[in-house]
This record gives C-alpha cells, structure tokens and sequence, in this order.
C-alpha cells in the first residue's frame, strides 16, 4: 500500500488497455507526462520507459484478475480505467464467419466488460474512480461492411449508459468517448473477409467503401487529440457522459441522424460509401 503522501504528489493511478500501440500508446504515454502512474495492458509484453507495461488478455478472466493484483499490490489503488483494447473486422455481414464475429464482439465488447467486472469492486470500495470507455461515430450509426464492427460499438454504448445508472450513487463516473476517423495502426490491422473479397455480389461494393473508409482513416486526427480530451475528462469532477472527438463533417453525421428519418439516413451511408 503505498502512502497519503505519494498520492498527493501525483495525479492518481491510470489502467489503459490496448497500449502498446495507436491510441492507447499515445494516450498512456501523454497521462504519463503530465505526471499520472499509468498501467498498460497488452496481450505480448511490450517494453516502455514511460509506463508499466504489463501483460493482460482482455478476453481472459484470469489474465485481467492476475493484472489488477498486480497493480493493487503496486499501488494500492486504481483510480481511473480506459477500455481501450479493441479491433475491426471488415467485410459482409451476411458472410461474417462464426469465428469472426466472436472475435470482434469478444475483443471489442466482453474484454470492455470483463474490465469493468474486475475493476468495480475496487471503485465502489474507494467510493471513486471513473470508466472511460472508447466507443465509435461507429457506436452510433451502423456502417456499412463494418456491421459486427459497429454491433460491437452499439453494445458498449447501451452498456455504459446502464452502467453509469447503477454506480452514479457509489461516487463512480462513466463516460462514452466517440472517436471518428483517426490515423493509427487500425487501419492496416483490420482483418479483412475473404468471403466477401470472393463474392461476385459483394466484392466490387465492398472494395469501393473500403477505400472510401482506409483514406478517412488514413487521413484522419492525430491520437494526440484524443489523449488530449482523456486527460481533461479525467481532471473533470464532472464529466458529460458522452463526447464525439471527430471532425466537422462526422459530428454533422451524428447530427444529420438525429434528425433525418430512418430510411433516408440508410440511403445517405449507402451514397457516402458507394454501397
């Protein structure tokens, strides 16, 4: 148990997933400056000066359980935890194998969740700590070839808004933050359907919004935006529950479905993408 003292000289005791590369990396490093002790979690040990980097499948119960004592016996105390760890999986839904629609929900959904069950306990004893959760512009519309994508983002949505009912009273914060198109690593890591690559129906569409998708992407903010906004949600004694960090044209995205009816918001993305 580390003391009083040390706690008031820094800004508390940070748990990221997925930090070893894009915005995790970005995000822990960037905390790490600015005078936080961040713990980063990644599936391969990954070395880096700035943060305790230490080995954790997000899938795996007891690989989260054995990290969190860890942490625990390091410190003594969690403060902050940023579900980060996720993947994309491109491709038709119709044509989504088994295997890959449960690797995208079980990383991007049940490894968020499986976070959050270890992680609980320890906030509603301190009676504090905030759930900073990374969703998606993704997590609000369903794009087209990224269905189980988006499906995925949808669940942490509906997840967060319940859980930040049940746990308000125990002094615990939980906030969705909406990325848009951001220039990272995503994009040459996403796994991409051979089944809708081979089919004659899907193949010429898929590939159209693909390209549309990989030059936003490509193109897009700096992770470093991000980081920035994390840090101010954390100094926040009262965070807004949802924030959008994305450009001009994907908030009036966000906007425009709001406010247009259903069918005309479908054919919108359908345009947009070249569906």
């Amino acid at each position: 148990m580390q003391s009083k003292t040390k706690y008031n000289m820094i800004k508390g005791v940070v748990l990221i997933t997925g930090a070893s590369s894009g915005f995790g990396q970005t995000t822990a490093n960037y905390l790490a400056n600015k005078g936080y002790i961040v713990y980063g979690t990644s599936r391969k040990v990954v070395a880096d000066s700035n943060i305790n980097m230490i080995k954790m499948d997000v899938c795996q119960p007891e690989s989260i359980t054995a990290g969190i004592k860890h942490i625990l016996e390091k410190e003594g105390r969690i403060d902050v935890l940023i579900n980060n760890a996720g993947m994309g999986i491109g491709g038709s839904i119709e044509l989504a194998t088994s295997e890959e629609i449960s690797l995208q929900m079980n990383t991007n959904f049940m490894g968020m969740a499986n976070m959050c069950k270890e992680v609980l306990p320890i906030f509603r004893k301190q009676r504090s700590g905030k759930i900073i959760n990374i969703s998606s512009i993704g997590g609000i519309m369903g794009l087209p070839y990224q269905g189980f994508y988006s499906a995925s983002k949808f669940a942490i949505e509906g997840y967060s808004e319940a859980l930040a009912a049940e746990v308000k009273g125990f002094g615990i914060k939980v906030v969705l933050v909406e990325p848009g198109d951001f220039s990272t690593n995503f994009t040459a890591n996403r796994k991409k359907s051979i089944l809708t690559l081979e089919n004659e129906d899907y193949t010429i569409s898929y590939q159209k919004s693909l390209k549309i998708i990989e030059n936003e992407e490509n193109n897009g903010l700096k992770p470093i935006s991000l980081a920035k906004r994390i840090d101010k949600i954390i100094k926040s004694k009262n965070p807004r529950f949802r924030y959008i960090v994305a450009n001009f044209e994907q908030k009036l995205s966000v906007l425009l479905k709001q406010i247009v009816p259903g069918n005309m918001f479908i054919d919108i993305l359908r345009s947009y993408y070249k569906v």
